[in-house]
Protein backbone atom coordinates (compact mmCIF):
# COMPACT_ATOMS: atom_id res chain seq x y z
CA UNK A 1 0.00 0.00 0.00
CA UNK A 2 2.82 2.37 0.71
CA UNK A 3 4.21 1.91 -2.27
CA UNK A 4 1.01 2.58 -4.23
CA UNK A 5 0.25 5.78 -2.85
CA UNK A 6 3.76 6.46 -3.80
CA UNK A 7 3.27 5.95 -7.31
CA UNK A 8 -0.25 7.48 -7.20
CA UNK A 9 1.64 10.64 -6.18
CA UNK A 10 4.44 10.59 -9.05
CA UNK A 11 2.29 11.77 -12.16
CA UNK A 12 1.56 15.25 -10.67
CA UNK A 13 5.54 15.60 -11.51
CA UNK A 14 5.36 16.44 -15.80
CA UNK A 15 8.02 17.40 -17.14
CA UNK A 16 10.35 19.87 -16.19
CA UNK A 17 11.94 22.14 -19.05
CA UNK A 18 15.44 23.07 -17.47
CA UNK A 19 15.97 25.25 -20.48
CA UNK A 20 13.46 28.20 -20.02
CA UNK A 21 11.68 28.36 -16.15
CA UNK A 22 8.08 30.57 -16.18
CA UNK A 23 8.99 34.14 -14.34
CA UNK A 24 8.30 34.24 -10.67
CA UNK A 25 5.32 35.69 -9.79
CA UNK A 26 4.58 39.35 -8.41
CA UNK A 27 3.55 39.34 -4.83
CA UNK A 28 0.33 40.20 -6.21
CA UNK A 29 -0.39 37.86 -8.72
CA UNK A 30 0.65 35.12 -5.62
CA UNK A 31 -1.50 36.10 -3.07
CA UNK A 32 -4.22 35.32 -6.33
CA UNK A 33 -3.28 32.51 -7.20
CA UNK A 34 -3.17 31.49 -3.61
CA UNK A 35 -6.62 32.50 -2.60
CA UNK A 36 -7.71 30.49 -6.14
CA UNK A 37 -6.08 27.37 -4.96
CA UNK A 38 -7.96 27.54 -1.55
CA UNK A 39 -10.97 28.04 -3.33
CA UNK A 40 -10.37 24.23 -5.31
CA UNK A 41 -9.03 26.27 -8.55
CA UNK A 42 -6.35 23.60 -9.93
CA UNK A 43 -4.89 25.97 -12.73
CA UNK A 44 -3.68 28.86 -10.31
CA UNK A 45 -2.59 25.52 -8.35
CA UNK A 46 -0.57 24.85 -11.66
CA UNK A 47 0.16 28.65 -11.98
CA UNK A 48 1.88 28.37 -8.49
CA UNK A 49 3.89 25.52 -9.33
CA UNK A 50 4.99 26.50 -12.52
CA UNK A 51 6.36 29.99 -11.97
CA UNK A 52 8.33 28.42 -8.71
CA UNK A 53 10.47 25.86 -11.20
CA UNK A 54 13.25 28.56 -10.93
CA UNK A 55 13.48 27.84 -7.24
CA UNK A 56 13.69 24.39 -7.59
CA UNK A 57 16.61 24.92 -10.22
CA UNK A 58 18.39 27.48 -7.14
CA UNK A 59 18.18 24.86 -4.51
CA UNK A 60 19.64 22.25 -6.88
CA UNK A 61 22.57 24.23 -6.88
CA UNK A 62 23.10 23.57 -3.91
CA UNK A 63 23.88 19.72 -4.47
CA UNK A 64 26.19 20.10 -7.36
CA UNK A 65 28.73 18.44 -5.65
CA UNK A 66 27.03 14.90 -4.47
CA UNK A 67 27.54 13.69 -8.04
CA UNK A 68 24.03 13.42 -8.50
CA UNK A 69 22.49 13.50 -12.22
CA UNK A 70 20.95 17.21 -12.27
CA UNK A 71 17.80 16.63 -14.20
CA UNK A 72 16.78 13.91 -11.66
CA UNK A 73 17.17 16.72 -8.83
CA UNK A 74 14.90 18.83 -10.84
CA UNK A 75 12.61 16.26 -11.04
CA UNK A 76 12.92 15.29 -7.25
CA UNK A 77 12.85 18.80 -6.06
CA UNK A 78 9.73 19.82 -8.44
CA UNK A 79 7.91 16.77 -6.55
CA UNK A 80 8.78 18.53 -3.10
CA UNK A 81 7.33 21.84 -4.20
CA UNK A 82 4.46 20.01 -5.66
CA UNK A 83 3.87 18.62 -2.01
CA UNK A 84 4.90 21.93 -0.62
CA UNK A 85 1.85 23.57 -2.61
CA UNK A 86 -0.87 21.49 -1.81
CA UNK A 87 0.11 20.78 1.99
CA UNK A 88 0.26 24.84 1.98
CA UNK A 89 -1.20 26.53 5.37
CA UNK A 90 -3.06 29.29 3.43
CA UNK A 91 -3.62 31.03 7.08
CA UNK A 92 0.59 30.87 7.61
CA UNK A 93 2.59 33.78 8.36
CA UNK A 94 5.08 32.00 6.10
CA UNK A 95 5.46 32.72 2.26
CA UNK A 96 5.32 29.91 0.27
CA UNK A 97 8.45 30.23 -1.02
CA UNK A 98 10.15 29.65 2.61
CA UNK A 99 7.86 26.62 2.94
CA UNK A 100 8.49 25.72 -0.87
CA UNK A 101 11.78 25.40 -0.17
CA UNK A 102 12.53 23.61 2.26
CA UNK A 103 9.64 21.35 1.43
CA UNK A 104 12.13 20.97 -2.08
CA UNK A 105 15.91 20.89 0.04
CA UNK A 106 14.21 18.15 2.44
CA UNK A 107 12.73 15.85 -1.03
CA UNK A 108 16.01 15.88 -2.16
CA UNK A 109 18.48 15.25 0.86
CA UNK A 110 16.04 12.12 1.26
CA UNK A 111 16.55 10.87 -1.85
CA UNK A 112 20.67 11.26 -1.02
CA UNK A 113 20.00 9.08 1.52
CA UNK A 114 18.01 6.65 -0.01
CA UNK A 115 20.70 6.27 -2.66
CA UNK A 116 23.32 5.86 -0.48
CA UNK A 117 21.26 3.24 1.24
CA UNK A 118 21.02 1.64 -2.24
CA UNK A 119 24.92 2.21 -3.05
CA UNK A 120 25.54 0.25 0.06
CA UNK A 121 23.48 -2.84 -1.00
CA UNK A 122 25.04 -3.16 -3.98
CA UNK A 123 27.82 -3.79 -2.70
CA UNK A 124 27.05 -7.05 -1.14
CA UNK A 125 26.31 -8.07 -4.59
CA UNK A 126 30.07 -7.59 -5.76
CA UNK A 127 31.57 -10.91 -7.00
CA UNK A 128 34.55 -12.21 -4.73
CA UNK A 129 35.68 -14.80 -6.58
CA UNK A 130 34.40 -18.28 -8.65
CA UNK A 131 33.31 -21.71 -7.46
CA UNK A 132 34.90 -25.04 -9.06
CA UNK A 133 32.31 -24.78 -11.92
CA UNK A 134 33.17 -21.42 -12.63
CA UNK A 135 30.18 -19.86 -11.46
CA UNK A 136 30.84 -16.45 -9.88
CA UNK A 137 30.23 -15.82 -6.33
CA UNK A 138 29.01 -12.78 -4.88
CA UNK A 139 29.93 -11.40 -1.09
CA UNK A 140 26.43 -11.55 -0.14
CA UNK A 141 26.43 -15.56 -0.94
CA UNK A 142 29.32 -15.92 1.58
CA UNK A 143 27.49 -14.13 4.25
CA UNK A 144 24.75 -16.03 6.63
CA UNK A 145 21.75 -14.42 7.53
CA UNK A 146 19.39 -16.43 9.38
CA UNK A 147 17.05 -13.94 10.59
CA UNK A 148 16.33 -12.90 7.43
CA UNK A 149 13.10 -14.05 7.51
CA UNK A 150 12.42 -12.53 10.69
CA UNK A 151 13.34 -9.03 9.74
CA UNK A 152 11.38 -8.72 6.60
CA UNK A 153 8.46 -9.88 9.41
CA UNK A 154 9.09 -6.77 11.78
CA UNK A 155 9.71 -4.89 8.08
CA UNK A 156 6.19 -5.48 7.35
CA UNK A 157 4.68 -5.08 10.56
CA UNK A 158 6.53 -1.91 10.91
CA UNK A 159 4.77 -0.82 7.31
CA UNK A 160 1.58 -2.23 8.69
CA UNK A 161 1.87 0.11 11.76
CA UNK A 162 3.32 3.21 9.97
CA UNK A 163 0.33 2.95 6.90
CA UNK A 164 -2.21 3.14 10.29
CA UNK A 165 -0.74 5.78 12.13
CA UNK A 166 -0.72 7.94 8.99
CA UNK A 167 -4.31 7.39 8.36
CA UNK A 168 -4.78 9.41 11.46
CA UNK A 169 -4.21 12.32 10.42
CA UNK A 170 -6.63 12.51 7.80
CA UNK A 171 -9.82 13.96 8.31
CA UNK A 172 -13.30 11.78 8.66
CA UNK A 173 -14.04 13.25 5.04
CA UNK A 174 -10.24 12.44 3.46
CA UNK A 175 -10.65 9.07 5.18
CA UNK A 176 -13.64 8.25 3.60
CA UNK A 177 -13.03 9.39 0.27
CA UNK A 178 -9.62 7.48 0.70
CA UNK A 179 -11.12 4.67 2.03
CA UNK A 180 -13.86 4.25 -1.12
CA UNK A 181 -11.49 5.05 -3.74
CA UNK A 182 -9.02 2.27 -2.61
CA UNK A 183 -11.48 -0.39 -0.99
CA UNK A 184 -10.19 0.13 2.61
CA UNK A 185 -11.87 -1.58 5.16
CA UNK A 186 -13.35 -4.28 2.95
CA UNK A 187 -15.10 -1.34 1.06
CA UNK A 188 -15.91 -1.71 -2.83
CA UNK A 189 -13.28 0.57 -4.76
CA UNK A 190 -15.69 3.07 -6.00
CA UNK A 191 -14.54 6.15 -8.83
CA UNK A 192 -14.25 10.08 -8.12
CA UNK A 193 -17.24 10.80 -9.97
CA UNK A 194 -19.55 7.63 -7.95
CA UNK A 195 -18.17 9.14 -4.31
CA UNK A 196 -18.70 12.75 -5.67
CA UNK A 197 -22.55 12.12 -6.87
CA UNK A 198 -22.96 10.01 -3.52
CA UNK A 199 -21.70 12.88 -1.50
CA UNK A 200 -23.47 15.70 -3.68
CA UNK A 201 -20.12 17.70 -4.84
CA UNK A 202 -18.26 18.23 -7.69
CA UNK A 203 -15.90 14.98 -9.20
CA UNK A 204 -12.60 18.12 -9.30
CA UNK A 205 -13.83 18.83 -5.26
CA UNK A 206 -13.30 14.97 -4.54
CA UNK A 207 -10.27 15.00 -6.73
CA UNK A 208 -8.50 17.72 -4.77
CA UNK A 209 -9.50 16.34 -1.24
CA UNK A 210 -7.87 13.00 -2.75
CA UNK A 211 -5.15 14.47 -3.70
CA UNK A 212 -4.39 16.69 -0.40
CA UNK A 213 -4.71 13.26 1.71
CA UNK A 214 -2.64 10.95 -0.66
CA UNK A 215 0.42 13.97 -0.13
CA UNK A 216 -0.38 14.00 3.95
CA UNK A 217 -0.26 10.08 4.14
CA UNK A 218 3.38 10.33 1.72
CA UNK A 219 4.72 13.02 3.81
CA UNK A 220 3.57 11.33 7.85
CA UNK A 221 4.92 7.31 6.30
CA UNK A 222 8.27 9.61 4.68
CA UNK A 223 8.50 10.57 8.17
Amino acid sequence: MFELLALLLLPLLGTVNTQSFPDVLSPEEEEKYLKLWQEGDETARTKLIEHNLRLVAHIVKKFENTKEDREDLLSIGAFGLIKAVDTYNFNSTTKLATYAARCIENEILMHLRSSRRKKQMSWLDSPIGADKEGNEIKLSDVIEDPSKSALEKLEFEEKVATINEALKALTPREYDIIARRFGLDGRKVETQREIARSLNISRSYVSRIEKRALTKLYLKMKK
